[in-house]
């Protein structure tokens, strides 16, 4: 299976079965994603060589604009999608398999988890997988320590806050807060 065959299938949010072809190359990419990360955590980098070592674990260009501290952490890599001047601060764990789009401007905060995989709820299938992607819109604020579980859209301007768990899509322009994450107030884009 290729790697694009595997995005093909994931991003389809098709049920992933345990040690199917599918699972294999998830194993694989999870892998290299480690060897990858690991480099890239283990040391100082400039940001040339940590756009370079973002390029290699994406298999994209790592947009103008966007930086990072590390460490950082993912168990892909390959359906990770990073728009301009987008920051990523430290410690973040992605789990970006599902599909993970990260809109222009958006800031997120350290040591936010975005996950995109469950497994099954059935105890006879729990090692299936079901993948659903998250979608974050343009100049998003994501607060420090927040989690973000599969299938959630967040839409533009939203800030989230500090510790929170978002489990339902957030609307543009809104700030929400809290576990599960609620709605706060609307941004004020007059100030």
């Amino acid at each position: 299976m290729t790697t694009q065959d595997f995005l093909s299938y994931m991003d389809s949010g098709r049920e992933v079965i345990a040690f199917s072809d599918v699972h294999l190359k998830m194993t694989e990419l999870s892998n290299e994603a480690m060897k990858i990360t690991a480099e890239l955590n283990s040391a100082y980098h400039t940001p040339g060589e940590i756009k370079g070592l973002m390029e290699s674990l994406t298999g994209r260009e790592f947009p103008d604009g966007a930086y990072m501290f590390p460490p950082f952490y993912t168990d892909c890599g390959k359906n990770l999608k990073i728009g301009r001047n987008v920051f990523i601060n430290s410690c973040c764990q992605f789990q970006d398999q599902g599909g993970i789009t990260i809109g222009d401007g958006t800031l997120v905060g350290p040591k936010t988890v975005i996950a995109t995989i469950n497994h099954h709820q059935n105890p006879s299938k729990r090692a299936n997988l079901i993948p659903k992607p998250v979608v974050i819109g343009k100049n998003v604020w994501i607060g420090a320590n927040v989690t973000i579980l599969p299938g959630v859209t967040i839409g533009d301007g939203a800030i989230i806050a500090a510790g929170a768990v978002v489990n339902k899509d957030v609307r543009e322009n809104t700030i929400v807060g809290g576990v599960p994450a609620k709605y706060i107030k609307d941004v004020d884009t007059e100030v």
